[in-house]
């Protein structure tokens, strides 16, 4: 029996305008529509597959506010079996350290994990840093930038892809695999699964539940701030170049100019 985790975000949907808060330059989430990050619907799609491929059971994890129930749900109605959703106002503003210590925190209140599969980065942040640090934090082995994932007993296998080609890997249980996008293709939830999401269970904690105390997390105790921002300017109609025979040297000329050639 595989016991797996899954490390899940909801963040602004992409497709939405995106902006900071004016108060403390955080990201302003309740400026758009949230959504299930796609790449943790790609790590949701692998720990099913795992589970369906023998025994297992799949908890779902997320840390946020109390609308990222909504992307618990979304993972529980694909098949997740039960979820952790860590909730607390002092979290608002927390880096990347911060977020992998509450995880950390999170993860230790499923008994006997085998694995935990976790996306690259998420579309918000962009770091990719909390699987690495996670799995340091919890001194597990850390397989990275996976696109191709086997189980076998007590192992995993993976090939994780880079610019630099693709590397075969192999850890002993327990460990962390960060998922890339190449990974799978997600499945839709079906109907018989949304109903039956509405019925499994969701553990709700705060820091406190999860023994960490105020001063570590949230803005104030970040290792990394915005301190200034401003909004990107509005793209200009830029050059017309009319051909009258001398195009190619008129679009040469800019080039130029502009230090592209």
């Amino acid at each position: 029996m595989t016991n797996i985790v899954v490390l899940v975000k909801q963040v602004p949907d992409t497709y939405s305008e995106r902006k900071l808060s004016g108060s403390d330059n955080t990201l302003d989430r309740e400026s758009a529509d949230a959504v299930l990050d796609e790449i943790n619907e790609k790590a949701v799609e692998e720990a099913l597959k795992i589970k369906e491929a023998g025994e297992g059971e799949v908890t779902v994890i997320s840390v946020g506010p109390d609308r990222a129930t909504d992307a618990i749900r979304k993972a529980l109605s694909m098949g997740a079996d039960k979820a952790i959703h860590v909730s607390d106002e002092a979290l608002h503003g927390s880096d990347a350290i911060a977020t992998a210590k509450v995880l950390a925190a999170a993860v230790g209140k499923v008994e006997g994990f085998d694995l935990i599969l976790a996306g690259n980065e998420a579309s918000d942040g962009r770091g990719a840093a909390v699987p690495a640090i996670l799995a340091e934090l919890l001194g597990v082995p850390q397989l990275t930038y996976v696109r191709q994932l086997t189980v076998e007993g007590s192992s995993v296998k993976a090939d994780r892809e880079t610019e630099d080609g693709i590397t075969h890997l192999e850890a002993n249980l327990p460990a962390l695999v960060s998922v890339s996008e190449k990974i799978n293709e997600p499945r839709y939830p079906s109907f018989k699964g949304i109903m039956a999401a509405k019925k499994k269970p969701v553990e709700t904690l705060t820091i406190a539940d999860l023994g960490i105390d105020a001063g570590e997390v949230g803005l104030a105790n970040a290792w990394s701030t915005v301190v200034e921002a401003s909004p990107k300017p509005p793209r200009t109609a830029g050059e017309k170049v009319e051909d009258e025979g001398d195009g190619g040297s008129k679009v040469a000329e800019y080039l130029v100019a502009q230090k592209l050639i």
